[in-house]
Parts: C-alpha cells; sequence; structure tokens
C-alpha cells in the first residue's frame, strides 16, 4: 500500500468566490495563505498528515481580485516540507503580475547562507514553525537559527495549539526576533477565555512580544457554520489586548479540515464582527501587516 492510499484528500475550496459583506480599505493583506500542486513538479513529502487538491497561484489572485485585496503572504505548508520552491516560483510569478506579495519559508537549521538569501530575493521574510502536523520544523531547529534570523529582520511564525504547548510565555520572550501565532492560537474555543494557554497569549500580545493571525476561526470553533459566533469573544479579547498586534488571514484554500467548507467571503465578512470600527479595521488589514511584513505604507 503507498502513502497516498493512507493519507486523506482534503476537500477543495470554494470554486466561486465572491466579494465579502464589506470592502476592504486600499492595501489590504491577507497575511495566510498556501498554494499546491502539480505534485508532478512539486512533489509532496512523503511522511505528511493530507494531500491538498491542486491550489494555483492564479486562483489565489482571483480570490483577491474578487474580495479586493490588494497584498498577501503566503506560507510553505508542512506537506512540501523544506521545499520552498514551489512558494518562490508564486512569488515570482505574482510579482510579475504587479502585485505585492511577500513568504514565510520552512528551512532546516543547517539550512545555508547562500538559500536564505536567495529566499530573500523571493520576497520570504519568515520562517514558520509547525508543532502541529508531520513534516513541519522542530522548535530545536528554530531556536538555533534565531540569531541568523535576527541579524536579517526575519521573523518566526508558530502554528501551534497555546492550550498545549509548554512555556508558551516564557519561551517567546526569550527569542530575538518577532514572533507571529497562526489560526489565534490554534485552541478549541470550547476551553474557554480563561484558558491558561489563552491567557499567556493575550499576556504576550499586551507586551507587543507577538502578533497574532485573525485566522483559521473555523478550524477552532464548535459551530458548523460561519459567523461561528462561539469564536467572537476569542477574536474580540485579542484585538483588545492589542490591535497593533492583529493580522487577518484567510488560510485558503483550507487544507487539512474536514467539516463544511467555508466560503472565503464570509471568513473576510468576520472581521466586521470582531473590529466593527473602521479604523481598527484599517489597523489589522493594512497598516500592521505592512510593518510587520515591509510592504509600502499607503
Amino acid at each position: 500500500m503507498s502513502p497516498s492510499d493512507v493519507i486523506p484528500l482534503c476537500a477543495a475550496a470554494d470554486p466561486f468566490p465572491r466579494p465579502a459583506s464589506f470592502a476592504p480599505p486600499a492595501g489590504s493583506c491577507d497575511t495566510h495563505a498556501h498554494v499546491f500542486g502539480p505534485a508532478e513538479r512539486y512533489p509532496y513529502v512523503s511522511h505528511r498528515t493530507y494531500t491538498p487538491p491542486d491550489a494555483p497561484p492564479g486562483a489565489y489572485l482571483q480570490l483577491h481580485r474578487t474580495l479586493g485585496i490588494e497584498r498577501g503572504v503566503l506560507v510553505q505548508p508542512s506537506v512540501y516540507g523544506t521545499d520552498n520552491r514551489l512558494m518562490v516560483d508564486s512569488l515570482h510569478y505574482l510579482r510579475e503580475q504587479g502585485r505585492h506579495y511577500k513568504g514565510v519559508a520552512v528551512v532546516d537549521a543547517a539550512v545555508s547562507d547562500t538559500e536564505l538569501d536567495e529566499l530573500a530575493r523571493a520576497g520570504v521574510c519568515g520562517v514558520r514553525m509547525n508543532l502541529l502536523f508531520k513534516g513541519g520544523i522542530a522548535w530545536s531547529d528554530v531556536e538555533a537559527l534565531a540569531r541568523r534570523l535576527a541579524e536579517r529582520r526575519w521573523h518566526l511564525q508558530f502554528l501551534i495549539d497555546v492550550s498545549g504547548f509548554e512555556q508558551l510565555v516564557p519561551r517567546i520572550r526569550r527569542l530575538p526576533v518577532p514572533v507571529v501565532v497562526d489560526h489565534m492560537g490554534h485552541m478549541n474555543v470550547g476551553k474557554g477565555l480563561d484558558d491558561p494557554g489563552f491567557c499567556g497569549l493575550l499576556e504576550l500580545v499586551r507586551e507587543g512580544q507577538a502578533w497574532v493571525k485573525l485566522s483559521g476561526s473555523y478550524r477552532i470553533t464548535n459551530q458548523p457554520l460561519p459567523p461561528y459566533d462561539d469564536v467572537i469573544p476569542f477574536a474580540s479579547a485579542l484585538i483588545a489586548a492589542n490591535p497593533e498586534r492583529m493580522l487577518w488571514g484567510s488560510d485558503w484554500p483550507h487544507p487539512h479540515f474536514g467539516r463544511a467548507m467555508p466560503t472565503d467571503a464570509a471568513l473576510l465578512g468576520l472581521l466586521a464582527d470582531w473590529a466593527p470600527d473602521d479604523h481598527i479595521r484599517r489597523q489589522i488589514l493594512v497598516d500592521n501587516p505592512a510593518r510587520l511584513y515591509g510592504f509600502p505604507p499607503r
């Protein structure tokens, strides 16, 4: 039996994007998305948690045109391990289309300065640490890279469940680089606002020690469809803790998700509930990502 026979195939994202319930301000940025395939050209690692359908950069660009998003950040998914070629090729393609896009790579501790230089030229400005899915990078590897990344003014991005990650606060405080946490801490909201891990995340956000992506609401909810009312208190608490450290991401094409697939219009529309103030919403969509990722100011 081959690995593909036992590794589940993901559902595809909504193929018919439509505008959200509000028009994003000029310069809005989607800070979290992935591209996939074709596997014949960009093979997946055998030791992985899921197998995605193709999700090419052209489809991603069309989604952004429909939503009114002008900038984006591609994040290296776990299924490619440290092979960043598809992300780099996609960044070159998007640049040829006149778009401002950046990347977050996955590398190992032995990565050469030459490879880091090549990634930087493509638009990469951070490294992702995946502690949830097979094929991701380990904490010890990133810790060894932290000083090198600090010299480049790169950041670290964490895919972790904050409710189960030991010593979250002291570990992040010791790092010499900015830290970004995916999917509001990737903690099931049923654990409550008083969960020690989530309280630690709020503490880091208040201190300005961590940025948080207001993404993946459908991954942490206990409700089957948007608007995911049980997520609102968590998103609101994070925004209230420090709106200058909040980011928004679509998580397109929503890989490794087994329930009803949300539309991207609905996911962006949730931000109007979480941040009803236009000024704060502009901070989250425009100003904060421009500052973290180095986009031109708007």
